[in-house]
């Protein structure tokens, strides 16, 4: 999928590609397919699958919030988002105390987690200011 990372900070932002929070977690989706393809193959049910099925939960959720009408259903899809990044903070963490990733890979994937987290409270925080 393409998208345009230059938004006018006047224009009416119309799709959720368009967010820089879900720009920043696809980038993150795809740090984690990457990260993850190298694991054990003992890990693909396990780590490996738990945490794509959480890096690409933030992006979903993203996505499925930024369309919701009401700022309750808005604000609920992207706390879900916000759930699921803390869920693969934690399974970053087991990876790297097990060995299946080094110090500068964790740090890296850490640092984006840190940014989006920035991100969706700034999502959450805007949202209340709605009428």
């Amino acid at each position: 999928m393409n998208y345009d990372k230059t938004v006018d900070k006047t224009e009416k932002i119309t799709s959720f590609t368009k967010l820089i929070t879900w720009q920043e977690a696809h980038k993150l989706v795809l740090m984690i397919y990457k990260i993850t393809d190298s694991f054990p193959k003992k890990e693909l049910f396990v780590l490996t699958s738990q945490m794509l099925r959480c890096a690409i939960s933030i992006t979903s959720n993203i996505a499925e919030g930024f369309t919701r009408v009401g700022k309750q259903e808005k604000r609920q899809f992207y706390y879900i988002a916000k759930s699921s990044l803390t869920e693969l903070q934690n399974q970053l963490l087991i990876a790297k105390d097990i060995g299946y990733i080094n110090q500068k890979i964790f740090s890296e994937a850490a640092e984006q987690t840190i940014k989006i987290s920035m991100l969706l409270n700034g999502l959450i925080k805007g949202i209340t200011k709605l009428p």
